[in-house]
Parts: structure tokens; sequence; C-alpha cells
């Protein structure tokens, strides 16, 4: 049994999920803060953000960013927002042009990787580039690893100071033609972060049906955790997930199965090393 809380993030949107997928995916900014906030209630301390056009398509737009953030810091106060800056929602210096708005967190993917149809660049002057307007903003990086190049990426610009704050690093396992949801890899991706940066954090994230496995060894294995609708929009191969808050409850019962308490946001804020906020 460990006795550090469980951090549980809640992937509100994404890019790519669509009301025709599953009507609880939520797309205006309004609908965002409705989904989050109830996500929120149920025990994610973590709002990991995207917004979308009226037409749904992704976009990196900083004034809908910018209504985001202040309807979740209004709806729910202490909670971690952090945004992406993931390469579907624009290009080069554009995924960064919501980092002014000082977030909390912010994603950044520190390598390319394939995806299903096209490749995730995520070249080393543009990584660099996210990183400084980071530091520059005092916005936290959270590392998605895509495969374990990352995590020793992420390990060195840590310790070479081009990272803001405590080092979090999420393992992103089950996109196809990326890195598969194989346990093995996933208790060799621990081993290596407490052999390479034992003070950091870290999470794990699976893609679709993996999910639920993802939290599971993850919350067994003293990691954080995440969910929501941007990663899978079903509760089974049968079940629509009816919101995010229900997919956040499922992980919350996880925790209480492997005797984790779940993260309050002060807990949160102390594990990562971010403000406390008055909530």
């Amino acid at each position: 049994m460990t006795q550090k809380p469980c951090i549980i993030c809640v992937a509100i949107t994404g890019s790519l999920p669509q009301k025709s997928d599953n009507p609880a995916v939520p797309i205006t900014v309004s609908e965002q803060i409705e989904s989050t906030q109830e996500a929120f209630e149920t025990g994610a301390t973590i709002a990991h953000c995207h917004v979308r056009n009226d037409d749904g398509s992704p976009t990196s737009d900083p004034e809908r960013f910018g209504r985001l953030l202040e309807g979740l810091n209004q709806h729910c106060p202490g909670m971690i927002v952090q945004f992406s800056t993931g390469g579907r929602s624009g290009a080069g210096h554009e995924r960064g042009g919501s980092l002014t708005l000082r977030p909390d967190m912010a994603s950044l993917s520190v390598g390319s990787t394939n995806f299903p149809t096209r490749t995730y660049d995520n070249p080393p002057d543009l990584v660099d580039w996210l990183a400084a307007q980071m530091t520059e903003h005092a916005v936290m990086a959270e590392i998605e690893a895509f495969d374990l190049s990352h995590i020793h990426q992420a390990v060195g610009m840590s310790k070479a100071g081009k990272l803001p704050g405590k080092l979090y690093v999420q393992f992103v396992m089950g996109v196809r033609n990326s890195m598969p949801a194989d346990r093995n890899v996933f208790d060799y991706y621990v081993s290596t972060m407490e052999r390479l940066a034992p003070e950091a954090e870290w999470c794990a994230a699976g893609i679709g049906r993996h999910q639920l496995e993802l939290n599971e060894w993850s919350v067994a294995a003293g990691g954080h955790a995440r969910t929501g609708l941007e990663d899978n929009v079903r509760l089974d191969r049968e079940t629509l997930a009816p919101s995010n808050a229900a997919l956040v409850a499922r992980t919350v019962e996880i925790c209480h199965r492997h005797e984790r308490s779940v993260a309050t946001w002060a807990e949160a804020r102390s594990l990562l090393g971010l403000k406390q906020v008055v909530g």
C-alpha cells in the first residue's frame, strides 16, 4: 500500500472526439466548464484542456482558452488547469500561443512519434521554444512520453534547467503506431523514472480500451492517473460514457480498491509544487 494520494487528471475534450462519437463530448467553452465542474466534484484535480471552433474542429485560439480558464477558475476553485500545446490544434509557435495566459500547467511533447495516420512532429527547436515559453510564463510542464526516449529527454531537459518547476512525466500508451499498452514496458518506464528522477512525479494515460488497464496499473504502482472523454468515449464496448465525471468516478473506485486516497486539489498542488490558491 502506498500512502501518496493519487492525482486524477481529466482530459475533457481533446481534438478528435465529436458528439457523433458520444453526445457527452463537450465542444463549446460553456459545455467544457460544466463537464469539468462535474468531474472536479467527483474527484479530478487536473483538467487537461483543448478548445474547439464552433464546428467542433480543433484550434489553439488564445481567446477561447482564456474564456475556458476564467470559467474553470470560477467554477472549479483550486483545480489545476492544464492547456494542451499539442500538434492537432495548430502548427509551430501557434501551439504555444495560450501560454501567455499563465495556466498552472501545459502539456509538452519532447520528441516526435507516429500516430495512426500521421507523424506527430516535435522538432527540437520547437520543443525548446515551448519549454522556454513555459519557463518565462511560470507554467509547469507535463511531459507527454510516447516513447522511452522521451523520458530520457525530459530528464535531461529538467537537469539542464530547461523545464520550469518539478518534473512531471505522463506515459501515453495505446496510440496505434506508437507505444502499445504493454505491461512490461510500463514497468520499465516506472523503474526508469525511479532510477533517473526519483523526486519526480509520474502519471499514465491509456488510449481507448486501454484507459481502464492503465488506470489500474498506474494506481497500483503508486503513480497518478488520467481519464476522460478525450482518450476514451466508452465505459465498455457496449456502453458510452455518460460524462467525464463517470470516467472519473470509475478511477476513484480503482483508487479505493488499491487503498489509495484521491488527492484533493490542495494535495495535488503540494505534490506538484504548484502555488496554493484560496478555494
